[in-house]
């Protein structure tokens, strides 16, 4: 069952969804070739309880950090450590943060310099998919018209979304239902109305749309280890509209 939020709920929502994004912009102050995934883990957690909240992912079914940083071949899931970030590398963040209650979820890649032209392309490409599924949030659209606008656009440039991973609703859990592919055929699925919450988040690939899990049963790689990029933002459905939670104004 889909819940349903009220104002107030929502409101509650972007606060801490305020926070998540507070965190991306401190993370583009700081990141750069030799810094560490450990100092980029170290400074969201202190942020995100400096702003009186609690980093959502820690201890999240026993996983062992505040945030996930996956670089290039890692699609979701990257366990902060002693990798140094290194010269044009695609690195995507994942973070959450709990707040009175309340969860906001959302995740940016980043290309660090020199320039890679083929990562940049599949960057703004997840980018803009993330734009156009979020802009099929609307109430009386159907849940897979979000699903075929991220598909159809990523696959336009040839390139393959993930299957096995999927967006989800959040609220006062961090995965509520529905589950939201990234693929599907329209029209399908529930009526949107407003009140949904939804975390929505293409997670695209050069290659292959399979992935695999590696060793330490977190770390989700493409099988063909080619860059993937992933970009997330938790939205709530209104009578006007998608509105963004994990954006600051």
């Amino acid at each position: 069952m889909i819940t349903i939020k009220n104002a107030e709920e929502i409101e509650l929502m972007s606060a801490a969804g305020k926070i998540v994004a507070g965190c991306f912009r401190e993370i583009e102050k700081v990141i750069a070739p030799g810094i560490k995934t450990k100092q980029l883990d170290k400074l969201c957690d202190e942020y995100i309880r400096d702003n009186k909240a609690v980093p959502a992912f820690k201890g999240y079914n026993g996983y062992p950090a505040n945030v996930c940083i996956s670089i290039n071949e890692v699609v979701v899931h990257g366990i902060p450590g002693e990798r140094e970030i290194q010269e044009s590398d695609l690195v995507s963040i994942d973070i959450g943060a709990y707040k009175d209650k309340y969860y906001g979820d959302s995740s940016v890649s980043f290309l660090v310099p020199p320039e890679d032209k083929e990562k940049k392309k599949l960057l703004d490409t997840t980018r803009k998919a993330l734009e156009l599924g979020i802009d099929q949030a609307r109430e009386g659209n159907h849940l897979t018209d979000i699903s075929f606008a991220i598909q159809d656009y990523a696959e336009s440039y040839g390139y393959s979304v993930v299957r096995d991973l999927v967006g989800h609703g959040i609220g006062t859990k961090l995965h509520e239902e529905p589950q939201i592919p990234n693929f599907g055929k329209p029209g399908r699925g529930p009526v949107l109305k407003a009140g949904m919450t939804f975390a929505i988040e293409p997670m695209v690939n050069i290659g292959t749309w399979k992935v695999e899990t590696l060793k330490d049963e977190w770390t989700i790689v493409t099988q063909d280890r080619k860059a993937s990029a992933h970009f997330e933002h938790t939205i709530a459905i209104t009578n006007n509209g998608p509105r963004i939670l994990t954006k600051l104004d």
